[in-house]
């Protein structure tokens, strides 16, 4: 499929493959997910190497190239370590994106340099104890001061909120209990008075920590706004359809990067006398296996294409992240199962993807949610497809 690529395609995934050498090699990603250690410090690095920069036009510093190139980088990072890509995906995502489309000439202005540089990043605030496919359901609330907002309220499973330098939080500003009416978006600095972080345990994804997060009548002025007051709903729509098309990108690279090592083992593992990957049960598991890689692949370089014509692509965008992270879920479910003892040791790759996987099919919106989704804009269920 790289066979396809262009030159200048080919040329942006060996910048890649060189900063993983150097900064994220394979002990490296084993170290980091033992020590529970972020990327943080790689930011830079990507800065430098102009990753942030390539969906960014020139008038506002960047490279001006296609989401295309952003999907790639985002699944060659995924193939060498996730937790690269997932913070790469954060400021890409979360950050640059929802900068560019509704922030301010005057936030793009003192935003944007940051964000390419790689000097900081910025943490989706948006779910709540009682508010998660139903995100309508949040009660978060901004109140109306003489000189700004005061927020008060409570999010939980915010990943990486207190590395970020702003959490991009959904509050209520208009009158409604309920629903996508009256919702704006705040940039909250982290470390605001009144906002407190309390780290949450759990299965995997250790580079890539989740927090609780509690804001105590946090004053914040009119400038935290980011886009229009009330249409915040909106925005976080066009945030989540750029962020499940990089969960399905990076998704994809760690997938490929799964089954190579199970592959692997199934070529050098001997039993009764030759490998077990000879064996039809298994090879015919493992090309099952590396087809549904593939598939998930052509649709996310598919809605790429989309992205970067600007056309609409909501569906697709669902489908590439269901497709994806259901292929990594099963990769890793029976690479556990090929590599047996040898996969389910500690200290192996497989069983990382094993754990990690399990938070993809239901992070950045279930799959159920989006096969509802998906759905809708067939005609089949609920409003006729827009």
């Amino acid at each position: 499929m790289d066979a396809l690529l262009t030159e200048d395609e080919r040329a942006i995934l060996a910048s890649v493959d060189g900063f993983a050498s150097r900064h994220l090699p394979p002990d490296e990603v084993r170290r980091r997910d033992r020590e529970h250690q972020p990327p943080y410090d790689l930011l830079p690095a990507m800065g430098e190497a102009g990753f942030f920069a390539l969906p960014v036009p020139d008038d506002h510093g960047g490279l001006g190239r296609s989401w295309r190139e952003v999907a790639l980088v985002q699944e060659r990072l995924g193939w060498h370590g996730y937790m690269a890509a997932s913070i790469y995906n954060r400021v890409v995502g979360f950050g640059v994106m929802s900068v560019l489309t509704y922030g301010s000439p005057a936030q793009k202005r003192d935003l944007l340099p940051g964000l390419l540089s790689g000097s900081f990043f910025m943490a989706l605030a948006l779910t709540e104890p009682g508010a998660g496919s139903d995100a309508g359901a949040l009660k978060t609330r901004a109140r109306r001061t003489a000189g700004g907002y005061v927020i008060s309220g409570s999010k939980i499973w915010i990943s990486d909120a207190e590395g970020a330098r702003f959490l991009l939080t959904a509050a209520r500003t208009g009158d409604a209990a309920k629903g996508s009416d009256g919702i704006t978006l705040f940039l909250v600095p982290s470390d605001a008075p009144g906002v407190t972080l309390s780290p949450l345990a759990k299965v995997g994804n250790n580079a890539m920590p989740s927090f609780e997060v509690g804001f105590a009548d946090v004053e914040v002025g009119d400038d935290a706004v980011i886009g229009e007051v009330g249409g915040g709903f909106r925005h976080l729509m066009s945030t989540l359809h750029y962020s499940r098309a990089s969960m399905a990108a990076t998704v994809t690279g760690a997938a490929q990067a799964a089954l190579d090592g199970v592959m692997s083992h199934a070529r050098e593992r001997q039993q009764f006398g030759k490998p077990i990957g000879s064996f039809q049960v298994l090879a015919h598991r493992l090309a099952d296996l590396q087809t549904r890689v593939d598939l998930s692949r052509l649709m996310v370089r598919h809605l790429a294409t989309l992205i970067a014509r600007g056309l609409p692509c909501k569906r697709e965008a669902a489908q590439a992240k269901v497709v994806a992270t259901e292929t990594l879920r099963d990769v890793a479910d029976q690479g556990m199962q090929i590599m047996a003892s040898a996969g389910y040791a500690a200290d192996s790759d497989i069983q990382r993807f094993w754990r990690d996987s399990r938070l993809y099919t239901f992070g950045e919106g279930t799959n159920e949610i989006l096969r509802d989704g998906m759905a809708r804009e067939l005609g089949l269920t609920g409003r006729q497809p827009s």
